[in-house]
């Protein structure tokens, strides 16, 4: 076998690191690309069924507020209309606050790029390795 010269050598581990973060990024973007289509799918599923939600919560009020108003048309059909509406309105101002806090999280590609950030500070670590080594054999 022949023994390399320190130009091989060295050529050697660009290659061999070069071939590493290619194929780490290959392996993020993967990630990222199944993060996105569960997440699209989530949506889709979370959107559909939200919507034949409202739409039957919607039937339900509207149903039980003509309930009160009726039941309440002789005597009170005023107070009976005003109170439902009330109800109704602040109902949906904390529904919409809760709606607001749950759009202010994020979990969009959440594991990519937490494994982005490990990746980021391996490579700090070993860049930080090597100096050192440099200034060993410097020193030396």
């Amino acid at each position: 076998m022949q023994e390399q010269g320190p130009v091989e050598r060295v050529l050697g581990a660009i290659r061999r690191l070069t071939a590493s973060l290619v194929e780490s990024g290959e392996t993020r973007l993967r990630l990222a690309v199944l993060e996105l289509e569960e997440e699209r799918e989530r949506l889709f599923v979370l959107l559909l069924l939200s919507g034949i939600a409202l739409m039957l919560i919607c039937f339900g009020i509207g149903m039980a507020i003509l309930l009160v108003v009726a039941a309440y048309w002789d005597t009170h059909r005023l107070l009976a209309i005003a109170l439902c509406g009330g109800t109704l309105l602040i109902l949906g101002g904390v529904i919409a606050w809760r709606v607001k806090a749950i759009a202010s999280r994020r979990s969009l590609l959440r594991s990519t790029l937490s494994h982005l950030s490990t990746d980021s500070e391996s490579l700090k670590g070993v860049r930080a390795e090597a100096l050192a080594r440099q200034r060993q054999r410097e020193h030396n």
